[in-house]
């Protein structure tokens, strides 16, 4: 008997049920990217807050901008340390701990910090922070595996598009209400709060009906289960668990050093952008820490829209076959870096003072951005599936040095910070940065899947007895020809 009389070898059918255990876990992921930058962005706009006079009575700090753009960066100096043991973590074991125990952590930390700033000084801020970045430096290996576990290929596109914009979403809440609330009686310390209470929630949340793979969801039907397994392309955690990682082929791929240097250049541009808006309409354009809040948000909005619009768009030319997916990944990768760097380049001219303008570019500028989410940042399950937490993990921590540059760099480049000129050279840096970091990438990505993807598996019995007659006739030949 044949296997394929022993196996049903199809793909398992769509449930008919329009929501799923899948849909549930896809939503707690974008609720974590959601809150993660929330926290992270929160102390951009509580800064603002926290070194200008207020109506409150709360304590002011007479921090210089030095302390201030290293207070900012440290949040990357814990956030790098864990990218590659939680990525090979999270390929092996899954990621539904790692993201939990993010949370908490987050939420912890963020019910500290108030405290650390009052009864302590910058640097115990700083010490805050590096703890939030340790946190959540599980967080987005852990998502790249949870991802390949959970999403089907058919339906991967639009579900990691979902879930990564949850980042853009973060921002946008935290950016308007981090502004009211540090505007309002509560002052900057109720930023903090709010952020920590919400983590520990979702932590409990993700306890409860979290889980790293449909095989251990006590709340997923058969059915859903099987259509899951069958249909997401990468192996089981259980299987995962026996493969070593190609750490030599790894980093001799040049596909994958596309990534990286895509990664790096997007994080610069986009966290110098992200830490440093509020302080730039705030000192150069005049604007009000409560209106600043709502104009700083304004792009990050225009992200948010438009990285389902390009996600839809990916979709549309592959599946049409207009392009090939490597194709639309360079398009859409160039869209994200070489538009931003365009409208930046009109940005650096702009005199002080024209805010509609300024804002209007920013909005351009950071919505382009929203095209990487089908560019590079999902290019590690094209080229690896199996190791995609892995690779996620490594690009990530490199991209993530140049976070930590974003903020430091402006303190050292921009010396007037009322100065449009001073503000340009800022915006230099990320036009170079964003063009050459794409040009790579354009120049070296696959789509193609690399071959040290799939593990050495070991001899099956049908290997075993297909070699051993292969032996059995080497010898008989053998004797064959001794005879004569």
């Amino acid at each position: 008997m044949s296997v394929s009389d022993d196996i049903d070898v199809r793909p398992a059918a769509k449930p008919e049920s329009s929501f799923g255990m899948r849909h549930l876990i896809m939503f707690l992921l974008f609720m974590a990217t959601t809150v993660s930058y929330a926290t992270r962005v929160s102390m951009s706009i509580a800064i603002v807050a926290m070194t200008t006079d207020n109506d409150y009575g709360y304590l002011i700090f007479n921090w210089e901008r030095s302390v201030q753009d290293t207070i900012l960066s440290s949040f990357f100096w814990g956030y790098i340390v864990l990218q590659i043991p939680a990525g090979l973590l999270a390929g092996k074991f899954g990621g539904k701990m790692l993201i939990t125990l993010a949370m908490v952590t987050t939420g912890l930390v963020n019910l500290v910090t108030p405290l650390a700033a009052t009864k302590g000084d910058w640097i115990a801020v700083c010490a805050c922070r590096i703890l939030m970045g340790l946190s959540q430096g599980m967080l987005y290996p852990s998502l790249h595996g949870l991802l390949g576990q959970w999403s089907p290929t058919t339906e991967r596109s639009r579900m990691g598009t979902f879930v990564y914009a949850g980042a853009q979403l973060g921002t946008i809440i935290e950016m308007m209400m981090a502004g009211a609330l540090s505007a309002g009686p509560w002052g900057w310390p109720s930023v903090f709060y709010v952020a920590g209470i919400t983590c520990l929630i979702l932590g409990a949340v993700w306890v409860i009906f979290g889980a790293s793979t449909p095989s251990t969801c006590r709340w997923i039907s058969k059915e859903e289960r099987k259509y899951i397994e069958m249909n997401i392309g990468s192996a089981d955690i259980s299987e995962k668990k026996k493969m070593n990682t190609p750490w030599k082929s790894i980093w001799t791929s040049l596909p994958f050093w596309a990534i990286i240097l895509a990664h790096s250049g997007q994080s610069l541009g986009f966290w110098t952008l992200l830490t440093e808006i509020p302080s730039y309409m705030n000192k150069v354009l005049g604007v009000n820490i409560k209106s600043n809040g709502l104009l700083s948000a304004l792009p990050y909005v225009a992200m948010y829209i438009l990285s389902f619009i390009f996600s839809w768009s990916s979709d549309f030319l592959v599946n049409r076959n207009i392009t090939s997916l490597p194709t639309a990944r360079k398009i859409f990768n160039t869209i994200a870096f070489w538009g931003p760097a365009v409208a930046l380049l009109g940005l650096s001219y702009i005199p002080a003072g024209h805010l509609t303008l300024a804002v209007a570019i920013l909005t351009i500028t950071v919505g382009l951005n929203g095209a990487h989410y089908v560019g590079f940042l999902i290019s590690h399950i094209d080229i690896s599936p199996n190791f995609a937490s892995t690779l996620m993990g490594i690009t990530n921590g490199c991209g993530n040095i140049f976070s930590i540059m974003a903020p430091l760099s402006v303190s050292l480049v921009v010396k007037d910070e009322s100065s449009a000129s001073e503000w340009r050279k800022v915006f230099f840096i990320s036009i170079a940065f964003y063009f050459l970091s794409n040009l790579f990438f354009i120049l070296f990505m696959s789509g193609r899947v690399q071959d040290w993807n799939e593990p050495q598996h070991s001899k099956t019995l049908e290997d075993g007895v297909k070699e051993a007659e292969e032996v059995n006739s080497s010898r008989k030949n053998k004797t064959v020809v001794e005879k004569f």
